[in-house]
């Protein structure tokens, strides 16, 4: 299978200037780029497929180029809605450094012909307005730029020339790296497929029509419902430990839907498509033991959070799942429990009134009744005395106990201050 084919294979592939061309053209070694704006100071699963991808034509045999948007972040990709929030030139390039070293774990940098990091403000921003109208705005048709459907979705509700112009700048990104590295291929998310169209244009025109180039995009993954993918319930699942933890991050792909697990991992994972179709037939067979989420799970979580991270998760996930939770450290502990509903309450609270008011009974009557028939664990120990207390002493780290309702549901109470 060629790697355009396995691409295909994977639904990697949607929109191409191009097909026969850059099949071609993806038989030797190309150059190929992705751009990424630091719109935040840490990246999120939603970047993961393009990420991956990097990776999966590095491994190809082709020259891969991560852009960091240090001078595009400072306008911001139009969004179909309303009007991005303008960031500084300092914010913009504390997010630099901080996405930088999540780009270096999908991509190898250890050798400049095979993965190099750039920053398009190093160009951008030396541009004056005149050079940018002259050498550069002359080639856009403005009736084309509004057909493009993101700035036509604005139009109603109004779009400032700041971001009108910014599929100008993307455009330039392209042109300035196919002058300086031979850069002939970009791919992205289907939403940029108006950008990459512009570079192919610019270049064309500044070039010549001879100048091989060519813009490919993969499809948005999205949930099941058609949200945005990437988001839980508490928001974004990012790539930095700091924001989400290895643990949380596990879970995330433990938990996903039967009916995405195969998607997730053909676009997702670095596995052969052989492995990958051993994986589905063992999720079709036994659903309930969500191998493959759990192989995606481990393979994603290692990549991101290394193996330190990963053995955490896991650790975490076995012992709450289904052991001791106080083999757990104090800090394990946290990091299994910050999911969970948190109630802060007052030393020495009854045992019944803590539950009510955690929200684990529905009245005292109810709590009593767990109580009584050992639904109830307080920091992994069974209780089943209605008369007992929660004393801040007993605490974990004498700071928060955990309560156990039944076999999997958590709930944390930690003590006032």
């Amino acid at each position: 299978m060629e790697f355009i084919d396995e691409l295909e294979w994977r639904g990697l592939i949607k929109d191409v200037t191009d097909m026969d061309g850059l099949r071609e053209q993806l038989k030797t070694k190309t150059t190929c780029y992705l751009g990424i704006d630091p719109t935040a100071d840490s990246l999120h699963i939603g970047h993961l497929q393009q990420l991956a991808l990097l990776r999966r034509y590095q491994k190809a045999g082709h020259k891969v180029i991560a852009l960091c948007g240090g001078g595009t972040g400072m306008i911001g990709d139009p969004r179909p809605t309303t009007e991005r929030r303008l960031i500084s030139l300092e914010e913009v390039a504390h997010n630099v450094e901080c996405i930088k070293g999540q780009i270096s774990r999908f991509v190898d940098l250890s050798d400049p012909e095979s993965g190099i990091l750039v920053n398009n403000y190093d160009w951008l921003g030396s541009i004056t307005i005149l050079e940018f109208l002259r050498d550069f705005g002359k080639h856009f048709n403005v009736a084309n730029m509004i057909a493009k459907e993101t700035i036509a979705k604005r139009l109603e509700t109004g779009i400032s020339f700041t971001e009108f112009s910014y599929t100008i700048l993307q455009a330039i990104d392209w042109y300035e790296l196919y002058t300086r590295y031979n850069c002939q291929v970009q791919f992205g998310g289907s939403d940029q497929w108006g950008n990459l169209v512009s570079g192919t244009d610019l270049i064309h025109k500044i070039c010549g029509e001879d100048a091989k180039v060519y813009g490919v995009t993969s499809p948005l993954i999205t949930k099941p419902d058609g949200s945005k993918f990437g988001k839980s319930e508490g928001g974004n699942i990012w790539l930095d430990p700091n924001k989400t933890s290895a643990y949380e991050f596990y879970q995330f792909w433990v938990n996903v839907e039967d009916i995405q697990i195969s998607t997730l991992l053909r676009r997702l994972s670095m596995k052969t498509p052989e492995e990958i179709l051993a994986l589905e037939e063992a999720g079709k067979a036994a659903p309930e033991k969500r191998e493959p989420q759990k192989a995606l799970a481990e393979e994603l979580t290692l990549l991101v959070h290394g193996e330190e991270g990963l053995a955490r998760a896991k650790k975490i996930t076995d012992t709450f799942f289904g052991g001791s939770i106080m083999d757990l450290t104090p800090e394990e502990l946290r990091e299994g429990t910050k999911g969970a509903r948190h109630t802060e309450i007052e030393n020495g609270m009854p045992l019944v009134d803590a539950l009510v008011a955690g929200g684990i009974a529905s009245s005292k009557r109810d709590a009593r009744q767990l109580i009584q028939q050992g639904s109830i664990q307080v920091n992994g120990q069974k209780v089943t005395e209605t008369d007992a207390a929660l004393h801040q002493a007993e605490a974990i780290d004498q700071d928060f106990t955990i309560v156990r309702k039944g076999k999997r549901n958590y709930f944390v109470f930690d003590f006032k201050k």
